[in-house]
């Protein structure tokens, strides 16, 4: 049994975490991980600080992301980039101006819900100090700290529940034949993120991830907090009807009270090394085949 454990699905202060990168790997190092992939939603910027302090730690960092996608009628479906070139120019470029609109999208969600607020004779929350919660990107998470450090909500159920729901602003989604296509040109595999959150419906979701491998898909997320152990089961099987690579990780964003931890997702998930192993098998292929 591999008793070696990873974590391949962590987000930081870079994008809705509230965590800083080289934090993110003080924790794994802690958990005794002996490697992460630092995969923030549509934000590459924190992978070289993470890499420099997993340098200093033993911790082994794989580059990652984690894109918002969409296939038809699959709206906000994630998809995973890793072992792509993190200093890529024109990866940098087009998640610069995805990132762009994110951060529009989240001040208008401030804007909203400061609104929301005032209606109730409360006191609006400052952006400029959400913007310093988060570090980065703002999310909503951030927001939802804010909230509480106000005392205006006790817990983030609550925060969205009250505001970020009602005053939600519709996000942008890269087509996931493009998002496929960013990963890949950078060198990168691309990986269906916890696919039960897209469909819990087994034949659809079989239907979608044939579409996608059509599209160059290279995996699936067998191990994620949406999957018990027979559901993991299933997608390690679809994975393997696809010759598809099997990842996992914890989607840790450090939310208080939660009760994922780094390298342990819901129910205890844990993530061995021998994924790490199989994403590089499938990056040696792809650059084999390219070259």
């Amino acid at each position: 049994m591999d008793t070696n454990y990873v974590d391949l699905h962590l987000h930081s202060t870079c994008s809705d975490g509230l965590f800083s990168p080289e934090e993110v790997v003080g924790l794994a190092h802690k958990a005794g991980l002996l490697a992460i992939a630092l995969a923030d939603h549509d934000n590459i910027s924190g992978i070289g600080r993470a890499m420099e302090a997993g340098a200093t730690s033993g911790v082994e960092v794989i580059s990652a992301v984690e894109l918002s996608s969409q296939w038809f009628q699959y709206t906000d479906m994630h998809l995973l980039g890793y072992g792509f070139d993190h200093q890529d120019p024109y990866l940098h470029r087009t998640l610069e101006e995805f990132q762009q609109f994110r951060s529009t999208r989240n001040r208008q969600i401030v804007e909203l819900v400061n609104e929301k607020l005032i209606d109730e004779q409360r006191q609006p929350l400052d952006p400029d100090a959400v913007q310093s919660l988060a570090g980065g990107t703002i999310g909503r998470p951030h927001i939802a700290l804010a909230l509480r450090q106000a005392g205006y909500v006790k817990t983030n159920d609550e925060a969205f529940d009250r505001y970020l729901v009602p005053c939600n602003v519709p996000k942008h989604y890269f087509p996931a034949d493009e998002a496929i296509k960013l990963i890949h040109r950078s060198g990168g595999i691309v990986v269906l993120a916890h696919p039960p959150y897209v469909t819990r419906d087994r034949n659809k979701l079989e239907t979608l991830v044939t579409e996608l491998v059509g599209l160059g898909l290279d995996g699936i997320e067998a191990y994620n907090n949406a999957s018990g152990l027979e559901e993991s089961d299933w997608l390690i099987k679809l994975a393997q009807r696809h010759d598809l690579v099997v990842t996992g990780g914890s989607d840790f964003h450090g939310d208080s009270g939660s009760l994922i931890t780094v390298g342990r997702g819901l129910r205890g998930i844990r993530v061995p090394y021998s994924c790490v192993s199989a994403i590089k098998g499938a990056l040696r292929k792809r650059y084999e085949k390219k070259n």
